[in-house]
């Protein structure tokens, strides 16, 4: 029964060993940060959607009750906020519509952001009830939308107040009164830029140009053919993206800490979604020791070098002979540029 157990064990750690950095491993030494979730994927589980299985979702009369009265709640770090009746955060999702409302969360996602109900919500002080309406989901339950946009709770928020959802995969955030993402001194207004003719589920408001602002940008990470190099990873303004030797991949560690993030900077975690010409299951994220959330690729922490001053630079490559250009496999660019 023993030989059993240890045996089980044994295949557990290989797995997960198998599964990051596996034959590309250089042993750093700093502070071990353990992975967020499942180590593959950018959003921290649930399909990259920011789930994980380390949430601890809120209580299912929380995440699945009406919201009854919105409140709007005054906040330092991002002006005023919508909240349900118990004072739990509310968000949309920038690849949402607003017009025709339209919600692109399912399966997995919605595990991650229950959708509020349309049932029983109301508009309280500094809510334009003009801009309440209801989306009908695919599973045929009305979804509260304001301004147009869909409502969803977030299921790591485990108390009234909480706003980790915040910036999740880039496209997640709180929701502003007027249904524009929220933001240090933004207006609390009732709705201000929104046309109020539009009512209930039709409203468009000014969220539905700010979304579709985000939605012209370009992809967080991408492929750039270099002439030097081969296709190597990039970011959303095209700096090249490095790897560090002296991290790990697994168990996950960072050494570029203190002074050494002065020249190289941490890729923030995205949407697997958004990072294009590279296999999906090899992004990932974990939490560094300050507590953002830094994009990996294969389990390896990425960098931008403040070095390259224009898209395509490259002059990170090879520097102290540590830092190197990562592939579209995922894997270090040994090349000299």
């Amino acid at each position: 029964m023993r030989r059993g157990v240890f045996a089980g064990s044994a295949v557990a750690v290989l797995m997960l060993t198998a599964a990051c950095g596996s034959g590309d491993n250089s042993a750093g030494k700093g502070d071990s940060v353990q992975p967020v979730g499942d180590s593959k994927q950018a959003g921290s589980g649930y399909d990259g959607y920011g789930g994980g299985s380390g949430a601890v979702p809120a209580a299912d009369a929380i995440k699945n009750g009406p919201a009854g009265e919105l409140k709007v709640k005054a906040t330092t770090e991002l002006g005023p906020t919508v909240t349900d009746n118990a004072g739990f955060t509310l968000y949309r999702f920038d690849k949402d519509t607003p017009k025709p409302p339209k919600s692109n969360c399912e399966g997995d996602c919605a595990t991650a952001w229950p959708a509020v109900s349309a049932d029983d919500a109301s508009a309280g002080e500094g809510i334009d009830k003009s801009l309440l309406g209801s989306v009908e989901r695919a599973d045929g339950t009305k979804q509260l939308t304001l301004a147009g946009w869909p409502v969803y709770r977030y299921a790591k928020d485990t108390k009234a107040g909480d706003t980790l959802g915040e910036g999740v995969g880039g496209t997640w955030h709180v929701l502003a009164p007027d249904g524009k993402p929220a933001k240090a001194g933004g207006g609390a207004g009732s709705g201000s830029g929104a046309d109020p003719s539009a009512g209930g589920g039709e409203a468009a408001g000014a969220g539905e140009a700010g979304g579709g602002e985000e939605k012209a940008q370009a992809d967080p990470v991408g492929v750039n053919r270099d002439t030097k190099l081969g296709a190597i990873l990039t970011d959303a303004e095209g700096r090249t993206i490095y790897r560090f030797d002296k991290d790990s991949a697994w168990p996950m560690k960072t050494n570029c800490l203190g002074a050494c993030l002065n020249t190289w900077k941490p890729v923030k975690a995205v949407d697997k979604e958004l990072v294009k010409g590279i296999p999906a299951e090899l992004v990932g994220t974990f939490k560094r020791p300050d507590g953002t959330e830094q994009l990996t690729i294969d389990c390896w922490p990425m960098y931008t070098f403040a070095g390259d001053k224009e898209a395509g630079d490259i002059n990170g490559q090879g520097k102290q002979g540590t830092w190197f250009a990562v592939s579209d496999k995922g894997k270090k660019v040994t090349a000299t540029g």
